[in-house]
């Protein structure tokens, strides 16, 4: 692993955990598209490493404090992680069969439908 690398892996994990402390994204919206760009990976190798990167529980400081708060409703919380990890589990298996053009078409599209929504919704 060359110094260059290993400059953009740090500065990947630092932006996706600063992004997803002060607005709750990281994975998907951060992770992905910098792999991409400085690091060539594909569609494929960007989801697959993301994911892999949040299945330690690498957001449980920013969760913590957040909880301290009062903002973490424990009970939604884990209904969620539930169904993720089964949608997880099912997803996964369908992007791995769908060409990369396509799945980084689909993953933009998903992108810009909610930035529109974000933006312009009440």
């Amino acid at each position: 692993m060359n110094a260059t690398l290993l400059i953009s892996l740090v500065l990947i994990g630092l932006l996706a955990g600063f992004f997803s402390g002060t607005l709750g994204i990281g994975g998907s919206v951060i992770m992905i598209p910098l792999m991409i760009l400085w690091l060539n990976f594909s569609q494929h190798q960007a989801q697959g490493t993301s994911l892999a990167v949040l299945a330690v529980p690498v957001t449980l400081l920013a969760a913590y404090n957040y909880y301290q708060e009062g903002y973490v409703n424990w009970k939604y919380a884990a209904i969620i992680a539930i169904t993720f990890i089964i949608g997880g589990y099912l997803g996964s298996k369908l992007a791995i069969s769908i060409n990369q053009a396509i799945l980084k078409k689909i993953f933009g599209g998903v992108l810009l439908l909610v930035a529109i929504k974000m933006i312009f919704g009440k």
